[in-house]
């Protein structure tokens, strides 16, 4: 199950909304055949593992990172492939909670007589699976909050210019945690000051992600490189209800689609958005805002991890900060998480941090 887990990540950045999942079959204690699923509209993970196999899948097991379907999408019911490749066992990480599938395979494999085990691998199932889990168990997309900062927490100097505290290799970072991203986010500061195109600038870049801008009332000038050719028609704008018409058309003439949102003390709402996000297939997102966006989305509890790039800098207390208040008083009340990678990007340090419940 871990060598399938290992192949799902192969497909990530490349198969959304699809989940991405991995595969590998087993026969007589040795692997026959493995396959993942590579890109929207490609076959899945266990026919690719199954066609690899070819006759040796009769009596073999499949293991298989999330529940195979049992409905006809882009591609035939994988539960079929099983049954008519002669598949003995399936063992299964994870059920899918998309309403469409939801048990339906399981139930399927079982009638035909396949023994199914579920469960196996679960826990890293789930964080293989990562927004596409989030967004249909919890109706919200996984955030990966992304902090460039000075050793001593600085975002940017007095001035609020920020380019370019981390160095090449952390940008170059960036860039593929875009491309494998579904959706880039940004405040309307952060749009002002430094003019970002968000695309992912990679050397294998299959798509961009779409670039949201949050901008309550709509001022942003309309001269922005996101509003401009050929960026435009990529761009979303959410705003809240109050904002001018005017600035609305003026925008959709360009081909920015805008999404007007409930409104929260910080601006437009995070969890209106984070839905608003999801039902736009978009369950993995990027988050690139400066310290007023992202606290607004972690005092929402709607950041999943933290992706901090440290330049080996000293600012010093006149520079921004990258975490504004949390309303948590003191250290026995402070929000703990657990280290996922830690290493170098350059002359910087990077370091993952997966945010407990």
């Amino acid at each position: 199950m871990r060598r399938a887990l290992r192949l799902a990540e192969r497909g990530r950045g490349r198969t959304s909304p699809n989940p991405v999942v991995g595969a590998v079959v087993v026969r007589d204690g040795r692997v026959v055949g493995e396959g993942w699923h590579r890109s929207l509209g490609l076959a899945h993970a266990e026919r690719v593992a199954i066609e690899r196999a070819g006759r040796r899948a009769r009596g073999a097991t499949l293991y298989v990172t999330l529940e195979p379907c049992a409905h006809v999408g882009r591609t035939p019911p994988c539960t079929q492939a099983l049954i008519g490749a002669g598949i003995r066992r399936c063992v299964v990480a994870l059920r899918d909670p998309h309403r469409i599938v939801d048990g339906k395979g399981l139930r399927a494999l079982r009638r035909a007589g396949i023994e199914v085990r579920l469960g196996v691998c679960a826990d890293e199932a789930r964080r293989v699976l990562g927004g596409y889990w989030l967004a249909h168990t919890r109706g919200r997309p996984r955030v990966t909050w992304k902090v460039a900062a000075t050793l001593d927490g600085r975002i940017a100097d007095r001035r609020r210019v920020s380019r370019w505290i981390t160095g090449a290799e952390s940008r170059a970072a960036v860039h593929r945690m875009r491309a494998l991203a579904d959706a880039v986010l940004i405040g309307a500061g952060t749009a002002r000051a430094d003019d970002p195109r968000l695309t992912a600038r990679t050397r294998n870049r299959t798509r961009d992600p779409l670039r949201v801008v949050c901008d309550t009332h709509l001022r942003l000038p309309l001269g922005l490189r996101l509003f401009g050719r050929p960026l435009a028609r990529g761009t979303v704008v959410a705003c809240g209800p109050g904002a001018p018409p005017a600035r609305q058309r003026a925008l959709e003439r360009r081909g920015v689609r805008v999404w007007r949102l409930p409104v929260a003390r910080e601006g437009v709402s995070p969890r209106a958005l984070a839905r608003h996000l999801v039902r736009h297939d978009c369950h993995d997102v990027l988050l690139e805002g400066g310290a007023s966006l992202g606290t607004a989305w972690l005092r929402a509890r709607l950041v999943d991890r933290i992706a901090l790039f440290v330049a080996p800098r000293v600012l010093g207390a006149e520079g921004l900060g990258w975490c504004g208040a949390l309303g948590l008083g003191d250290l026995r009340r402070a929000w703990s998480g657990r280290v996922a990678e830690q290493g170098r990007r350059g002359r910087d340090a990077f370091l993952a941090v997966e945010l407990g419940e």
